[in-house]
């Protein structure tokens, strides 16, 4: 039976495609959408995942909106690489999705409650909305099968002083709350991302797919990549957020270890560094999958099939 999860996301070019592969994907469910700030403006990334359901011809999806705001700190939006409007690159279609009345907590809430199965839960930007459910509904966390999350890293991240990965950057104190919560926990991190990379020949194969969401797809991935080598010197940028979900559709998709994870909370040029523990030198008690190989030709042919049957 397919998996149901529920898709936690800040679109975001490469959560675009995470929504895609998730709905576009035999394996899984999707159960519901919920948004938060990130990569730009809680405004922007609502809108954006409304956006990308309807160029693919989404529906049946609720999305909410969350969070608009870190737990604690001052949201400092992506915009370096998303653009102003956190999806730059092609013009934007009017949504005719609508957006559910309820807060995303309440929606992830409601799908918990109402589903037979347990709920995957993926998020694919900051943990802002997951601590807040974890906050305000700990009587429904037994319900959760597990967190698949793309963020942190195994070693150097992408923001500040470039200690940590955006996504833990953003909100070290959700990510901190979530590790903390019980609840079966893997990260996809910058380490594993990394190896799934935009290839000009990536970008022909998606934009030759030969529908709507394919050519869409391919402007998109256009713009990332110019941002990734204006910023990072990187011409070829990696998409991060489809990683997360290509785990839960697949696990041979990549190699994942069971160690400790701890999120760094006070440094003043570390703060929203993943400390990961690979060797076991501190003998803490292990609380996290962590993946680290991947099997790039595995990942691009699930991202491909899953856009090919949309839109």
């Amino acid at each position: 039976m397919p998996i149901p999860v529920i898709l936690d996301c800040d679109p975001g070019h490469d959560d675009v495609f995470a929504i895609w592969l998730a709905a576009g994907n035999p394996a899984l469910d999707l159960k519901a959408i919920t948004t938060v700030s990130g990569n730009g403006y809680l405004e922007h990334t609502t809108h954006n995942a409304r956006v990308a359901c309807t160029v693919a011809g989404i529906t049946g999806v609720p999305i909410a909106a969350g969070a608009a705001e870190p737990l604690e700190r001052t949201l400092t939006p992506g915009t370096w690489i998303h653009g102003e409007n956190a999806l730059g690159g092609p013009v934007l279609p009017e949504v005719t999705v609508p957006l559910d009345e309820r807060s995303a907590i309440e929606l992830i809430a409601d799908t918990v409650r109402a589903s037979e199965e347990k709920i995957t839960l993926i998020p694919t930007g900051p943990l802002t909305n997951i601590a807040h459910f974890v906050r305000t509904y700990p009587e429904l966390l037994e319900r959760i099968e597990r967190i698949v999350w793309m963020g942190g890293s195994t070693g150097r991240g992408n923001c500040g002083a470039a200690y940590a990965e955006f996504n833990a950057w953003a909100d070290p104190e959700a990510v901190d709350v979530v590790l903390k919560s019980g609840i079966d926990f893997t990260m996809v991190g910058l380490n594993i991302t990394h190896q799934a990379l935009i290839t000009q020949d990536v970008r022909s194969r998606i934009r030759n797919l030969g529908n709507e969401t394919g050519v869409f797809g391919a402007e998109l991935l256009e713009f990332f990549c110019n941002s990734y080598n204006d910023v990072e010197g990187m011409p070829d940028g990696p998409l991060h957020d489809p990683v997360a979900v290509a785990l839960v559709i697949d696990a041979a998709v990549a190699t994942t270890v069971h160690t400790r994870v701890d999120v760094e909370l006070v440094g003043t040029e570390t703060a929203g560094a993943t400390c990961v523990d690979l060797h076991d030198m501190l003998k803490r008690e292990k609380n996290a999958h962590v993946a680290i190989d991947l099997d790039v030709d595995r990942f691009w042919s699930l991202v491909e099939d899953a856009v090919a049957t949309l839109k």
